[in-house]
Order: structure tokens, then C-alpha cells, then sequence
């Protein structure tokens, strides 16, 4: 072989042994980008795991996601105005602010010194339920949006006055006058008619009793109102 041919295959030698090198560079940039995607994904999806899982223990702890049996929901809402003889007129007002017929309420024992007697009609009440129970309170709270802590009970529940029944969007009659009404809010959860029913009546386990804060948090949370420490 002559020398330019020696001259020509070394050439030709060195040319492929930089290709291959050159392949091989390039392979290991694509394996390194490769791998920089791949953790740039895994750290993209880790730090969207820890969000939701933060959103998620936020909403618990705010109350919107929990056990379906531990949710807090209005039982009644019961309205009574206590009168003496303008027991129609009371009648009427009560009616006209609800949508429902109400019924009168009884003396249980004889009061001499107010002039009661057992039995006498003494006062009227309604009693409202679910969606109609809901959209009472959502309209008193629009007027009143203040609660103490003291008108919660230990269950939760909630009683309060409104002093004047114009506040409620009823004209003033000089023949009716200005009549107040007491408000009282029952809540209760899933499985709380345990209690109730006539056959296999069991008693209600503590866990599952609504405590004065949970009843507190319910009204913040669902009606907007500012709970005022005493």
C-alpha cells in the first residue's frame, strides 16, 4: 500500500472515530435533557401534590370538606311572639312574615299575679323547615348580623330576639302597634333521629353532638354573622 493510500484510510479513521464521538456527545446531551425534563415534571408534580394537599387539609380545617354524617344543618327554626290580647293581630304579622298558618300557644299553669290561666291562649308560633327555615335567617341576618356568645347553648343551638317586627319588612299599623318576637335555630346532623323514632330508640353518642363552637362556626361560616365575646 502506498503511503497516499495509508495517508487516505487514517483519514478516513479519524473522520469516523470523531463521528462516533460526536454521536456520542450528542446522545449523552439528549440523555442529560432528558433527565433534567424528568425532574423538572417530578418537582412540578410534587409541589402540585403538596398544594392540593394543603387545599385539602385547609378545607377541612375551614369545615367545607368533612364526613357527610358530621355536617351541621338546620333542624327548625321556630318564631314565637308571647301576646296578651292582641293574640289575632299577632297571628296575622306572623303569617304575612313566613308564608305559614301559626298556632297558638297554651299557659301550661295559672299565673295569678299576671291574671293567666291554665290553658288560656297566651301567645302564637311557626316553625319552619329546610329551605323555608334557610331563607328566614338568611333575611334576618341581612338586618342583624351580631350575635353574643351567650345566646348559643351548649349544643349549638341558637335563640335570639328581633325587637320590632317592622325591622322585617312589615309596614307599621297603628292598629297592631309594634309587636317583638324570640327566634330559636335548632341544628342537628345526619342520624340524629335516633333519638326520635318509636322502634329500637337508641341514645345519642357524645362524639356525635354538636358542641357551642361547632354550632358558632356553623352561623359564621353559612350566615355571615360576627359571634361578640361578653
Amino acid at each position: 500500500m502506498t503511503e497516499e493510500a495509508r495517508s487516505s484510510v487514517s483519514e478516513e479513521n479519524a473522520a469516523e472515530i470523531e463521528s462516533d464521538e460526536e454521536i456520542e456527545r450528542e446522545a449523552e446531551e439528549i440523555v442529560e435533557d432528558t433527565e433534567e425534563i424528568t425532574a423538572e415534571a417530578e418537582e412540578r408534580e410534587k409541589q402540585k401534590d403538596e398544594k392540593v394537599s394543603d387545599e385539602r387539609a385547609a378545607e377541612r380545617k375551614e369545615g367545607r370538606e368533612e364526613n357527610p354524617m358530621r355536617r351541621v344543618e338546620i333542624d327548625k327554626v321556630v318564631i314565637n311572639i308571647g301576646v296578651g290580647q292582641s293574640l289575632k293581630n299577632a297571628e296575622k304579622i306572623l303569617e304575612r312574615i313566613t308564608g305559614q298558618k301559626p298556632v297558638e300557644t297554651l299557659a301550661r299553669r295559672t299565673i295569678q299575679p299576671f291574671g293567666i290561666k291554665r290553658g288560656e291562649p297566651i301567645g302564637c308560633k311557626v316553625t319552619l323547615r329546610k329551605e323555608r327555615a334557610v331563607k328566614f335567617l338568611r333575611e334576618v341576618f341581612k338586618i342583624q348580623n351580631r350575635i353574643y356568645e351567650s345566646q348559643f347553648d351548649n349544643f349549638g343551638n341558637l335563640s335570639f330576639g328581633i325587637e320590632e317586627h317592622t325591622d322585617l319588612g312589615i309596614p307599621y299599623d297603628p292598629a297592631v302597634g309594634i309587636l317583638g318576637m324570640d327566634v330559636s335555630v335548632s341544628l342537628k346532623r345526619a342520624g340524629f333521629r335516633i333519638k326520635y323514632r318509636r322502634i329500637q330508640r337508641r341514645k345519642l353518642p357524645r362524639k356525635h353532638m354538636i358542641t357551642r363552637e361547632e354550632g358558632i362556626a356553623f352561623f359564621m361560616r353559612e350566615f355571615g354573622v360576627k359571634v361578640i365575646e361578653e
